[in-house]
């Protein structure tokens, strides 16, 4: 598992990234049967510096016997910028969506994004079981939703993708996620492994989702200013989307 001996960023980020990455890891220790995934050594705790500020990044990585891989990302950039970034990337003999979420905080305490989704990888649209019981969760009232990226086309029609304007509508948004993540991994155990026609289009889906993913201009930015291009291009294809 990686996780440092350092002090948790956890306990100095936005209390809404402190509140979702603690209902994240609850709901993957209530559902699931965990085990360590190991990054090397030197990505689990990442330290640099950007614009003159320190850059820090802590990651956690666990797998079950659904998921090849769970990763939570906590950065702090000085007192500019709080992230949380969460990926759940099945194991391709499991026919399921991937699980994505990432908050960005700024100056000020204000979240200013704030996405998550079940994204559909073989069939381009979500399982029925997944719909319905999607369909099913409280409708969402935001006040402010933002535009998806040009290479969104990965994401559902549950996407959420926000500005969150209250407390109120950031508790919405993580009680959407835990409804979100209670879903999937009920469904994850109880799903039956794909047949090998279908683990080719599993990876194939992942693959894409991954591509896409990596065409994020602001994450690359920030990380070839923080640590270069060549590390930048390694976190990005190594621990982010791999």
């Amino acid at each position: 598992m990686s996780v440092t001996s350092t002090p948790s960023l956890r306990s100095q980020q936005h209390p809404l990234i402190r509140q979702l990455a603690d209902t994240i890891e609850a709901a993957w220790h209530q559902h699931l049967d965990l085990s360590p995934y190991h990054l090397p050594a030197e990505l689990g705790y990442v330290e640099g510096k950007l614009e003159g500020e320190k850059l820090t990044i802590e990651n956690r990585c666990y797998q079950s016997p659904q998921f090849r891989k769970m990763h939570l990302e906590l950065a702090k950039v000085g007192t500019m910028l709080d992230i949380l970034h969460c990926v759940m990337f099945p194991r391709p003999e499991y026919d399921l969506p991937m699980f994505g979420c990432d908050l960005v905080g700024g100056r000020g305490g204000k979240i200013s994004a704030a996405i998550a989704d079940l994204s559909p990888l073989s069939q381009r649209t979500l399982p029925e079981e997944y719909n319905s019981a999607l369909s099913a969760l409280p409708a969402p009232n935001f006040s402010q939703p933002r535009e998806l990226p040009e290479w969104g086309d990965i994401f559902s029609e549950f996407c959420i993708f926000i500005r969150p304007v209250s407390p109120e509508e950031e508790m919405l948004f993580l009680s959407r996620v835990k409804g979100f993540l209670d879903i999937h991994c009920k469904r994850a155990i109880a799903s039956n492994p794909a047949s090998p026609e279908q683990v080719l289009k599993i990876i194939a889906g992942q693959h894409n989702y991954c591509t896409k993913q990596q065409q994020n201009d602001k994450t690359r930015r920030v990380l070839e200013k923080a640590f270069g291009s060549d590390w930048a291009e390694n976190y990005m294809t190594t621990v982010l989307f791999d």
